[in-house]
């Protein structure tokens, strides 16, 4: 092990940490501004009480993502200074937009719907979150523009005097076919996340509220598990039609993935050999792959399906990893690119992780619709049900979602291996030459122990909101009627 590993594991550490929270903030920003619409709307006092609720839990998780966000950015410059002098005409661009336009915009409006209750004017101030959610968006899509150039890069020039990437084109940087596949299945997947939280959460108390009042001979009505019963339902009516275009975005992105890395498509199969068209490349639910990584044993598999998700077509033909290993060395092994690091790297990720990943991915989605599903015909005519098995759903609900989108990223990014920017530079030329290994083990340390405290801070807090549940309905002032030299107050 080497710094250029080291700086890899601190670079995948904080990714995945920091990526635990973004989703869930997309998704969630959404849900929160629906709630707070309804109230506007109908007066109805339950749903201001779930607005406050989810929101608090969504400042939450918006700080975390915050704070752990701001460290990615540094990496580049610590770790990865090769790379950032390579691309950083072209990859600063979008990022620096982001900054100054995204993340202003859902920070600055975000402060105005804390503390806007009985301030603004309540059509105003429900405007505030949906402006968070835009927010949100808008920086997800610059982050992918920045993200789909390393895996498909278009839109530059190559400088030979200064060894740079150089920027030519900001719209086709922004417009990258990669990119405009990647961004509706990434916010459409964080829509999950967020509804898997909403869902997950409503469904824990609402089985706690029906409990107590079936424990003390209430009438359940008269309690707040309708008022959750109506959230969890809302949670999973989200996530289902969330799915539904998951499901087809990702069938459009695979089909993209496989003509610009064809590579990344024969590792999600770990598809050694070609399949030619008429045959049809099948897709294993679960493989063996040999000790030394030269072939795989499919254990279980569907016929045809491989050549469908890669083709659209049963019968298309599918390239394997040995074919497009020996490809991927004529091309850029001998090309004379000194930022392609040895040919012994064979151009081929590491093929369980990228395997196992895609599946997991896919998995645990299937499994939050089922759970939506379920939930939904359970919870059908006023029902309140309060098994066991409802207490392991809630659990499921939101933890399920936010693994696929994390597991996802995980095969996006190690699926691109062994390239920083594909056919460009490799992960090997892309580390800070000067770094050691000392002190990359010791920022990773940090973090990590860090990231670890942090990790506890938001849990407890999650938790001691959630068993909080919603505050009793407080009929918010009119701006008119409040004094004006009032101090704000942290309503949260």
């Amino acid at each position: 092990m080497d710094a250029t590993d080291l700086a890899r594991w601190q670079f995948a550490i904080t990714t995945v940490y920091h990526f635990l929270f973004v989703p869930i903030t997309i998704g969630m920003s959404l849900i929160v501004a629906v709630f707070h619409t309804a109230w506007v709307r109908t007066r109805n006092p339950e749903w201001m009480r779930l607005a406050k609720f989810f929101g608090k839990l969504f400042l939450i998780n918006f700080a975390l993502g915050l704070v752990t966000g701001i460290v990615q950015e540094f990496q580049f410059g610590m770790n990865w200074s090769d790379y950032s002098r390579f691309v950083g005409d072209i990859f600063g661009a979008p990022l620096a937009i982001e900054a100054l336009l995204a993340f202003f915009l859902e920070s600055t409006f975000l402060g105005l719907w804390i503390f806007g209750w009985g301030r603004l004017p309540e059509k105003l101030h429900a405007t505030t979150m949906w402006l968070v959610h835009i927010g949100t968006v808008l920086s997800a899509y610059f982050i992918l523009a920045a993200n789909s150039f390393m895996q498909h890069p278009v839109g530059y020039t190559y400088n030979r005097a200064s060894g740079r990437a150089e920027l030519t084109d900001f719209f086709a940087v922004l417009t990258n076919k990669v990119q405009l596949v990647t961004f509706p299945h990434v916010v459409l997947s964080a829509y999950m996340a967020g509804a898997g939280v909403v869902m997950g959460v409503a469904l824990w108390l609402m089985r706690r509220e029906a409990k107590r009042a079936a424990d003390d001979a209430q009438d359940v009505a008269r309690t707040d598990a309708p008022m959750y019963r109506r959230a969890t339902r809302i949670g999973a009516v989200f996530a289902l039609v969330a799915a539904v275009g998951v499901i087809v975005s990702g069938d459009v992105q695979g089909k993209i993935m496989t003509e610009v890395q064809p590579m990344k498509m024969a590792a999600a199969e770990a598809l050694y050999d070609s399949v030619p068209a008429g045959q049809g490349a099948p897709f294993s639910v679960l493989t063996i792959g040999s000790l030394d990584g030269s072939h795989a044993n499919a254990l279980i598999e569907v016929p045809g399906l491989l050549s469908f998700l890669a083709t659209g077509d049963f019968k298309g033909a599918v390239r394997g990893i040995n074919d497009l290993k020996a490809e991927y060395a004529q091309t850029y092994g001998a090309s004379g690119n000194p930022r392609v690091a040895d040919v012994a790297t064979a151009f081929v990720p590491n093929i369980p992780t990228t395997y196992w990943s895609f599946r997991l991915m896919i998995g645990l989605g299937m499994a939050t619709v089922a759970i939506a599903l379920a939930v939904l015909w359970l919870t059908r005519k006023g029902r309140t049900p309060t098994s066991k098995w409802m207490a392991y759903a809630a659990v499921a609900a939101p933890l399920l979602p936010v693994f696929a989108n994390s597991f996802g990223w995980i095969f996006t990014e190690v699926g691109r291996q062994p390239w920083l920017v594909f056919g460009l530079m490799t992960t090997a030329n892309g580390v800070s030459p000067g770094v050691s290994m000392g002190e990359v083990i010791t920022s990773m340390v940090v973090f990590t122990l860090l990231y670890g405290a942090l990790a506890v801070v938001e849990i407890k807090l999650f938790l001691h909101y959630v068993r909080k549940g919603a505050e009793p309905f407080e009929e918010p002032q009119e701006p008119a009627d409040r004094d004006e030299d009032a101090p704000l107050v942290f309503a949260y």
